[in-house]
């Protein structure tokens, strides 16, 4: 190369080119020193493959000791704001010292992610490593508490030991989708934050595990004496960190200065030949290598390489031979040897589970102890324990409807489905596998232009409601394409063009539920031209203006037919409504109840009656009482409701009597009364757990029907066990949900009355502001739902004192000993994964804060799964706990103890 250069005829340059030259190449070396930010280079063309992110960062750099460039992570999240710790905590390091001293914390939302598209996609070995340093950022001086996932998948717990000590966990991660998510969750233990975020390709050859995710590597290079030396990129190429650790008890460090050729082997891992050059043997007269992790615990399972490198001048005849033993002997290899300076990696492709130790022992017809140079160990994420992601389809077409139509949601970050107590709100999922998405409100978004075309690869879609944005252009074809789509809600946008024919040929034949609300700018049938539209729009206008005279002429004449009525009637309270349901009048009352025998029940009106039409179906005959504080007004509310509200899960009007001051309302009869009676301690048939469950998701299908299916949304405000009723096959429905007030926007907004309510169900925050919204209702649903799972009432009375149900729950469930959550009526006859689901659903209704709650919708997904969980197990668990015990004798699989943890966090 030389040769060629020194061939090639070089004009004398003059002296202004030798100028810019001489500024060219200080320029060039400046850059390579890390002093010049940016330069309008592509600066991560030095490592391709690398993403190399420093949280916090104001602009691009290049780090002078490693030659990285590091990246702002602008593009990389939308969320949270920009911190430097406090100066006196920088680090000197030159590894990684900058990193650490930009933060970005995230004080809002419980999920915060991380978008990384590699450039490899999916498939594909990855090392993952995030630098977390506290430094008192926030100058309170408390270290906070939080985990990270990577994908839909918990990867570690961060907590600092001290103000001052950084934490740099790592991974191995094969993705199953182009980009990865890297979400913070805050756990409610302090504001999640992140120094800096990498990620390395690595050879498909390299962990050859096809087992869940490997994570904490914990790489020790062996030989030297100088404790807590740091190798990483560029003597590591896949910038892996290794740790050199001071000597063990009786290894015998040695080393050789030769350089090791690591790029001319055969051997893809690659260890940095620093650390190849230096190596342990056991002491003169020892055969064996020995090594006990005192960190391991019974639970704990590993995944371990070996990197070995023959340094040492053999004599002619000599050889070196051994074998690895683990665990004493659960594997045994074959006789290892080595060549001269060439690198040698062995990884163990299985899992070790507890206690983990491993012994290098010389072979017999070794002439030469053992040598180790470094070796790796990695904790086991086990694929049995991971959630699965959404199809990546679905995926890249939310992120892409999401960045498009600049729909700004901070909930939505990371995997939209799952896991699901964190999917995105607005959509629903489905309970595949592989979820997909399955229902899309983006109903006043504030959405602009046209729609998206990327909405027609969400073809498992059902539902879609992009009503009240600011959607113009035409209705799109793709719309009648979706395969699945049983709901479309189009209303309340500037659409013009025509709609297509097969939308509403759909339509028409019953398969799609079309709204095109306003739709003078569209037209309704093919072909048609702007030209008809204008003609059709001057008939629509003339039309208008001979009707709205006619109108005025009718109103005439039935404004004074209204003022003559209403001097004839001689009834202070005035019946001025009419029901499609049918009317009864008191004499017909009093026949169907027969003179108000039978009471069956009382509520904020007064008597409830046991009722029999003629045709003999039961009634229940809800009456008036004449001392009620409830009046026509809510009377009136609730009929004119219960008129147009229909659900399965919601108690059926079957008719009233509005007669004079005589007014009652007519249900379905619901034959197994009230939910209260029968979670009551005096109740001796016991509703068994697979029941409680399906109870718990019939009255969130009603709760959730009033709350996203009604439009306005329509707000219980006295949910309670004794407003939930059962029919004689113990299917649950909702009553008196008549007193609730229907809002005008689905934004819950709120409204200033007389709270409603019972005490013990009524949320902290309500109480407190006066204000009620959906989450209000979900924190009731949250009580009821802890009512059936312990079978105690929402307030109980001990020791003279009244105790709220919450007070008794908490510190039970920090005692991890879900016997003792549970009804002890049950006789510990439920599946244990299925109580801590219901407890964790239960619990993430109940935050004193709204916000924090979840919606109807998302609690509904959940019951689901929590109820398919006990119907999959078969018949019910008996959990057998000998006398005098507090914990049960079945050990929690590791999903109970994930959840059992998540609710303790909670707790606290």
């Amino acid at each position: 190369m030389n040769d060629e250069l020194e061939s090639i005829w070089v004009p004398k340059p003059k002296a202004w080119v030798v100028v810019v030259l001489v500024i060219g190449i200080l320029c060039h070396w400046k850059l390579a020193e890390g002093n010049i930010e940016h330069s309008g280079r592509k600066l991560d063309d030095y490592v391709p493959g690398f993403i190399s992110i420093d949280c916090g960062a104001t602009s691009d750099y290049l780090d002078e000791s490693t030659g990285i460039v590091y990246k702002s992570d602008k593009g990389f999240i939308d969320t949270g704001t920009n911190n430097e710790i406090s100066p006196e905590y920088y680090y000197s390091n030159p590894d990684y010292g900058r990193l650490t001293r930009n933060l970005r914390s995230f004080p809002q939302g419980k999920k915060n992610c991380y978008t990384l598209k590699p450039e490899q996609g999916k498939n594909n070995n990855y090392l993952i490593r995030a630098f977390f340093h506290y430094g008192n950022y926030d100058n309170m001086n408390k270290i906070p508490k939080f985990d990270v996932h990577v994908g839909v998948n918990y990867w570690t717990t961060v907590e600092p030991s001290a103000v001052n000590r950084a934490i740099f966990p790592d991974m191995i991660h094969v993705p199953t989708s182009d980009i990865i998510f890297v979400c913070l969750i805050n756990t409610g233990s302090g504001i999640p934050f992140i120094s800096a975020l990498e990620l390395r390709p690595l050879d498909k050859s390299l962990y050859p595990f096809d087992f869940g995710a490997l994570r904490h590597g914990w790489r020790y290079s062996r030989g030297t004496t100088v404790s807590m030396e740091l190798v990483r990129y560029k003597s590591d190429a896949y910038d892996r960190l290794w740790y050199s650790g001071s000597t063990l008890s009786n290894w015998v460090p040695i080393n050789n200065s030769s350089a090791i050729d690591i790029q001319g082997s055969n051997d893809s891992y690659k260890p940095p030949s620093e650390v190849l050059r230096t190596a342990f043997q056991p002491p003169s007269g020892y055969h064996a290598l020995l090594y006990d992790w005192n960190n391991s615990g019974d639970n704990f399972k590993c995944y371990v390489c070996f990197h070995f490198a023959e340094i040492a001048e053999l004599t002619q005849g000599k050889k070196r031979e051994f074998i690895i033993s683990v665990n004493g002997g659960t594997y045994t290899s074959k006789p290892i040897t080595l060549d001269h300076f060439k690198p040698l990696s062995i990884c163990l492709n299985q899992i070790f589970q507890g206690h983990f130790s491993f012994s290098i022992n010389a072979t017999t017809g070794s002439d030469l102890p053992p040598i180790l140079n470094a070796f790796e160990i990695y904790g086991v994420i086990s694929p049995f324990y991971l959630f699965n992601a959404t199809d990546s389809r679905d995926v890249a077409a939310i992120m892409e409807i999401k960045q498009t139509s600049k729909i700004s949601r901070e909930d939505w970050q990371g995997d939209p489905c799952s896991p699901n107590k964190y999917s995105w709100i607005g959509l629903t999922c489905s309970s595949d596998y592989t979820p997909r998405i399955i229902s899309l409100n983006l109903s006043s978004c504030q959405l602009t232009g046209e729609i998206p075309i990327s909405l027609s690869n969400l073809t498992a879609l059902l539902y879609l409601d992009l009503s009240y944005n600011q959607l113009t252009g035409n209705i799109p074809q793709f719309l009648a394409q979706l395969p699945n789509l049983k709901t479309l809600n189009l209303s309340g946008n500037k659409f013009d063009g025509s709609v297509p024919e097969a939308l509403i040929q759909k339509s028409r034949d019953g398969s799609l539920i079309l709204s095109l609300g306003e739709v003078s700018d569209l037209c309704l049938s093919a072909p048609c031209t702007k030209k008809e539209k204008k003609q059709k729009k001057e008939l629509i206008v003339v039309a208008l203006v001979a009707t709205s005279a006619i109108i005025l002429v009718l109103m005439f004449i039935f404004c004074a037919l209204a003022i003559y009525k209403r001097k004839r009637q001689d009834v202070a309270l005035k019946s001025n409504f009419k029901l499609k349901n049918t009317q009864y009048n008191y004499s017909e009352v009093v026949r169907i109840t027969n003179n108000f025998k039978t009471i069956i029940g009382e509520g904020g009106f007064g008597k409830v009656y046991l009722g029999i039409l003629k045709d003999e179906t039961q009634v229940a005959v809800k009456l008036l009482s004449q001392s009620s504080k409830q009046g026509y007004k809510e009377f009136r509310a609730e009929a004119q409701l219960l008129m147009i509200v229909h659900h399965r899960n919601l108690v059926s009007l079957v008719g009233y009597c509005d007669e004079g001051e005589n007014k009652a309302l007519i249900y379905e009869y619901m034959a197994n009364g009230n939910l209260q009676k029968h979670l009551s301690v005096t109740n001796t048939n016991v509703v068994n757990w697979n029941q409680r469950l399906q109870i718990a998701v019939d009255a969130a299908h009603g709760l959730e029907y009033l709350h996203n299916g009604c439009k306005p949304p329509i707000i219980h405000r006295d949910l309670k066990t004794s407003n939930i009723l059962l029919n004689e096959n113990m299917q649950a429905k909702i009553a008196d949900f008549g007193l609730s007030r229907a809002f005008a926007t689905e934004n819950d907004s709120h409204v200033c009355t007389g709270l409603a309510g019972t005490l013990g169900y009524l949320d902290p925050e309500s109480q407190a502001s006066g204000k009620l919204n959906k989450k209000s209702d979900v924190y009731s649903f949250g009580i009821v739902l802890f009512e059936l799972i312990t079978g105690r009432p929402a307030i109980m009375r001990k020791h003279e004192k009244n105790i709220h149900i919450l007070d008794w729950v908490y510190p039970v469930i920090e005692s991890g000993d879900i016997g003792s959550i549970v009804d002890p009526r049950l006789q510990r006859e439920f599946h244990t994964n299925s109580a801590w689901k219901a407890v964790e659903i239960a619990m993430s209704c109940v935050p004193s804060v709204a916000i924090q709650r979840s919606d109807m919708s998302q609690v509904l997904v959940e019951l689901k799964e929590c109820l398919a969980l006990e119907m999959a197990h078969g018949r019910s668990q008996t959990m057998e706990i000998e006398n005098n015990e507090t914990t049960s004798s079945i050990p929690l699989t590791m999903s109970s103890m994930e959840l059992q943890s998540d609710i303790a966090a909670l707790v606290r």
